[in-house]
C-alpha cells in the first residue's frame, strides 16, 4: 500500500482578474521509505504539491491521503524542511532542537535524549549552545533537519533545502541526508531545481510541467549508491531530464513571448 497517494489533484488560485491554474489533474503514489524528488522548472507547481502534501494549502480539486486518511491540515506524521532555514534566532541549537518535543509536553529525560542523540548524528555536537546567527548556512540547515527529525515524523518534506548553499556544503549535506534516510527509512518528498541532485538523491524523480502542474514523466533511477555524478549513466539520465525541463522552460518563454506580443 502507498504511502502517500495524490489522486485528480487540482489548485487554483484566483486574483482579482484572472483565475491561475497552478497543479492540473496530478495523480502520484509514494510507497513507505522511497525517496521521490519533484524536478521542474520555476513556476511548475512543485512548492504548490509540497504544501498541499504538507496540509499548508488544500487543493481545490481531487485529494491527497496519507495511510489512506485525507490531509486537511498540517500533522505530525509529516514534518517540513524549508529552504530558509525557519530557526528561531532568540533560541540556540539545542533549545531550537528541543522546542517541538516541549510543546508535545515530552518528559525531560526523553527531550535532552533525543536532543543529544541528534547533535550527535548531525555533527552538532561542538555547536549545542551556539545561536543561529553564529553557524554557517549549512550548520542552520543541519540544525533544522534534526529539529524535523527530533518528532520522528514517519515523512520528511523538504522544499529546496539546500538552494541557497555553496556547491561543497550543499554535496556535504546531501550525503548527510542519504545516510539519515538509510538510517530511519523515513518517506521523503524533495522539491529541487537541480537535475544533478534529483539523481544523486532520488528513488524517483517527478518532472513536472510548466503552469499548469502535471506530470510529463515518472522517472524511476535504478542506479546503485553511492552514486558518482561522472559516470556514464549518471550522465545520460542527466541529458534526458535535462532535455525533459528545457522543453518546460521553451513552452514557458514562448507563451510569455506571445502574451507580450498580444
Amino acid at each position: 500500500m502507498s504511502q502517500i497517494v495524490a489522486r485528480s489533484v487540482s489548485k487554483v488560485f484566483k486574483t482579482a482578474d484572472r483565475e491561475i491554474v497552478a497543479l492540473k489533474d496530478i495523480d502520484l503514489e509514494i510507497k513507505k521509505g522511497e525517496f521521490v524528488c519533484l524536478l521542474g522548472p520555476s513556476g511548475c507547481g512543485k512548492s504548490t504539491l509540497l504544501n498541499a502534501v504538507a496540509g499548508f494549502s488544500l487543493p481545490t480539486g481531487g485529494e491527497i491521503t496519507v495511510d489512506g486518511r485525507a490531509i486537511i491540515a498540517p500533522g505530525p506524521d509529516r514534518g517540513m524542511v524549508f529552504q530558509e532555514y525557519a530557526l528561531f534566532p532568540w533560541m540556540t541549537v539545542a533549545q531550537n532542537i528541543a522546542f517541538g518535543l516541549q510543546v508535545q509536553k515530552k518528559p525531560k529525560a526523553e527531550i535532552a535524549a533525543t536532543v543529544d542523540g541528534l547533535l550527535a548524528m548531525l555533527s552538532l555536537k561542538d555547536f549545542r549552545d551556539r545561536f543561529p546567527k553564529d553557524l554557517s548556512g549549512g550548520m542552520r540547515q543541519r540544525v533544522a533537519i534534526a529539529r524535523v527529525l527530533a518528532l520522528d515524523s514517519p515523512i520528511m518534506l523538504m522544499d529546496e533545502p539546500f538552494g541557497a548553499l555553496d556547491a561543497l556544503t550543499r554535496r556535504n549535506l546531501q550525503d548527510e541526508l542519504l545516510r539519515i534516510w538509510a538510517e530511519t527509512g523515513k518517506t521523503i518528498l524533495f522539491v529541487t531545481h537541480s537535475i544533478e541532485e534529483s539523481i544523486y538523491l532520488a528513488d524517483r524523480i517527478v518532472v513536472m510541467t510548466y503552469r499548469p502542474g502535471t506530470i510529463k514523466r515518472d522517472q524511476r533511477v535504478a542506479l546503485p549508491r553511492p552514486r558518482d555524478a561522472a559516470a556514464a549513466e549518471f550522465n545520460e539520465l542527466k541529458r534526458e531530464l535535462s532535455r525533459l525541463v528545457m522543453e518546460e522552460q521553451q513552452r514557458h518563454a514562448a507563451e510569455e513571448m506571445h502574451a507580450a506580443v498580444d
